[in-house]
C-alpha cells in the first residue's frame, strides 16, 4: 500500500521529522490553555465546569453507551473468527514477556490513579450512593462501595483500551501504516487521511492524551504531598504540589529520553514488583482471613453486577453521583484511550487478537480488583472492628487515606515509616512511567508514528504535560482535573467511533479475501 504520509514530515530544520500541521496546532492549543489558565484561573475554571455540566446533562447516555459497546465488542473479537489473527504476521513472536507486557500496560494505564483511589473511593461510595443507605445496611453499603470502585477500574474502561489499541496495532502491523490515529480512518476516507482530517485526528489524540495524563499527575502530586507530610512534615499546599509535579516531570523526561526498553520497561517492571510487595505486606499485616474472604466476595459480586451497573443511567437530576464518579471515569478512560492505545499497540506485536483482547481486559481488571479489595478491606476492618477513624480521615482529606490506613495497622513506627516510604516511591515511579509513556506516544503522533522521535520533541512535550497539570491545579484542583478529562474525551471519542467502524470493515474484508484465496488454492490443487 502506498504510504504518502511520509512526505508530510519536515525534512530539515528545527522541526525535522515532525508533521508541522499536527505539531503547531496541538502545541498552540496546549500552550494557549496553559497560559490562559494560569493568568485567569477562576474564569477558566468556571468555563471548564460549565462545559462539563453541559456534557453531563445532555451526553451522559452517549458516554455510557459508547463504553458498553466497546466492552461487548472486545469480548466478541476475542472469541470470534478473527481471534486467531496474529498482529504482525503468522510467524511473528511477542517481543516482551507477559510480565513485562502486563507491567507496562498496567503502569501506563492506571498506576497513579488506583493508588490514589483504592481506599478513599470505596469509603466515599459506602457513605453516599444512589442505591443503599449505609445507616440502614452497613454491610450492603460497604459491598456497593467495592462494587462501584472495581466497576470504575474494571472491564468497561479496559474495553476502551482494547479496541483503540487493537485497531492501531492492526493497521500498523498488518497494513504497514504508521502508528497514528489517522491510519485507522484509511478504510473510510482513503488518502484523505494524509490531509486535514488526518491532522485533526492526530491533534485530538494529542490533546486528549495531555489532559488525561495531567489529571493523573495532579492526583499523584496531591498524594505524594500528603505522603511527604506524613513522613517528614512537608507542608501540604498548592505550591509544594506544583514543585512536586515539576521535579518528577524532570525525571520522566529523563526516562523517556532513554527510550522504551531502557527507561519505561525497566521502571514498569520495578513498579509491578513494588506493587506485589505492598499487597503482600497489607495482606500479612492486616486481617488476612477477612481480606481473602472479602476479595473473593468482591470479585464474584463485581462480575455478577457489572453489566447491570454499566447500563444504568441516573434519571434523578438532583443526584450527582453518576456525574461526579462514573462520567468522570468514562471521560478519563476515553481521554487516555489514544495514548494507552498507541502504547499498548507498540508493545503488543506478535500477539493474537484473542490473546490481546483477553489479556488487556482480564489481567488488569483482576489485578485492580485484588488491589482495591486488599487495601479497601483493610481500611473497613480497621474502621468497623478496631474502631480507627479511617472514614473521618477520608472525609477530611482523601489524599491521606493510604497513609492513615498504614499508621492504623498497629505496626512499629519504623515499619510504618518503611511502608509509607515504599508507597511514595511507587507514586513517584508510577508518576514517571505514566508521564514518559504519554510523552513517547505524543511524540509518536507528532512524528507520524516514528518509534524513536527526536529528543527535542520528547523534552518539549514532557514539559507541556507538566505545564498542563500545573495549570489544572491552579484552576481549581481536583475538580478541575476531573473536568478536563470529561471535556477532552468528547471530541476524540468521535474520531474513535469512526476509526472503530473502519477497523471492523477492514477485518471483515481481509478475512473474506483470505478465505477466497484459500478456496482458489484448494480448487487449483484439485485440478492438478
Amino acid at each position: 500500500m502506498n504510504n504518502p504520509i511520509k512526505s508530510l514530515s519536515n525534512r530539515s530544520g528545527l522541526l525535522i521529522g515532525a508533521n508541522t500541521s499536527v505539531l503547531i496546532s496541538s502545541a498552540f492549543f496546549i500552550v494557549l490553555f496553559i497560559v490562559l489558565t494560569i493568568l485567569i484561573p477562576e474564569k477558566t475554571g468556571y468555563f471548564y465546569n460549565y462545559l462539563k455540566n453541559g456534557i453531563n446533562n445532555y451526553f451522559s447516555w452517549y458516554y455510557i453507551l459508547l463504553v458498553n459497546i466497546y466492552l461487548v465488542l472486545s469480548i466478541y473479537l476475542a472469541f470470534s473468527k478473527y481471534g486467531k489473527i496474529i498482529l504482525g504476521g503468522a510467524k511473528e513472536k511477542p517481543k516482551y514477556s507477559f510480565f513485562s507486557w502486563f507491567s507496562m500496560l498496567f503502569g501506563a494505564g492506571i498506576g497513579i490513579g488506583i493508588l490514589f483511589y483504592s481506599i478513599a473511593e470505596p469509603v466515599l461510595h459506602y457513605q453516599s450512593n444512589p442505591f443503599i443507605d449505609f445507616t440502614e445496611d452497613r454491610n450492603a453499603a460497604m459491598q456497593f462501595g467495592f462494587r462501584a470502585t472495581i466497576f470504575h477500574w474494571g472491564l468497561h474502561g479496559w474495553g476502551i483500551f482494547v479496541i483503540i489499541g487493537l485497531f492501531l496495532a492492526y493497521f500498523n502491523y498488518k497494513k504497514g501504516l504508521p502508528l497514528a490515529l489517522r491510519s485507522a480512518l484509511y478504510p473510510l476516507i482513503g488518502d484523505k487521511i494524509y490531509g486535514p482530517i488526518g491532522h485533526i485526528a492526530d491533534s485530538l489524540g494529542i490533546i486528549g492524551t495531555v489532559f488525561g495524563i495531567s489529571t493523573s499527575l495532579g492526583l499523584g502530586a496531591n498524594q505524594i504531598n500528603a505522603g511527604l507530610n506524613y513522613l517528614a512534615g512537608f507542608e501540604v499546599n498548592l505550591n509544594n504540589q506544583l514543585i512536586i509535579i515539576f521535579v518528577v516531570s524532570l525525571f520522566a523526561i529523563g526516562s523517556v529520553l532513554l527510550g522504551l526498553d531502557k527507561g519505561i520497561k525497566r521502571l514498569s517492571n520495578l513498579n509491578m514488583v513494588m506493587t506485589l510487595i505492598l499487597l503482600v505486606i497489607f495482606l500479612a499485616a492486616g486481617p488476612t482471613i477477612y481480606i481473602l474472604k472479602q476479595t473473593g466476595i468482591n470479585l464474584t459480586d463485581y462480575f455478577i453486577n457489572t453489566l447491570q451497573l454499566g447500563a444504568w443511567i441516573n434519571s434523578n437530576p438532583a443526584d450527582t453521583w453518576q456525574a461526579d464518579w462514573t462520567m468522570f471515569y468514562w471521560g478519563w478512560w476515553l481521554s487516555w484511550a489514544p495514548f494507552v492505545g498507541v502504547f499498548i499497540a507498540r508493545i503488543s506485536k506478535g500477539r493474537t487478537i484473542k490473546e490481546f483482547c483477553i489479556g488487556v481486559l482480564l489481567a488488569p481488571t483482576i489485578m485492580s480488583a485484588i488491589w482495591i479489595s486488599i487495601l479497601g478491606s483493610t481500611a473497613f476492618y480497621l474502621e468497623f472492628i478496631d474502631g480507627m477513624n479511617i472514614i473521618e480521615s477520608v472525609n477530611n482529606d482523601m489524599t491521606t487515606a493510604l497513609f492513615i490506613t498504614i499508621e492504623s495497622l498497629g505496626l512499629s513506627n519504623s515499619v510504618s515509616f518503611a511502608i509509607a516510604t515504599l508507597c511514595i516511591v511507587m507514586l513517584l515511579t508510577y508518576f514517571v512511567t505514566s508521564s514518559d509513556s504519554a510523552t513517547l506516544v505524543v511524540c509518536s503522533l507528532v512524528c507520524i508514528g516514528e518509534e524513536s522521535p527526536r529528543a527535542r520533541y520528547r523534552v518539549f512535550w514532557g514539559f507541556a504535560i507538566c505545564g498542563s497539570a500545573i495549570a489544572l491545579l491552579l484552576a481549581g484542583g481536583l475538580k478541575t482535573l476531573q473536568t478536563a478529562s470529561v471535556l477532552s474525551a468528547f471530541p476524540s471519542s468521535i474520531i474513535m467511533i469512526i476509526a472503530t467502524a473502519g477497523f471492523l470493515i477492514t477485518l471483515k474484508k481481509d478475512l473474506q479475501e483470505t478465505n477466497d484465496l484459500e478456496e482458489k488454492q484448494i480448487k487449483a490443487k484439485r485440478k492438478v
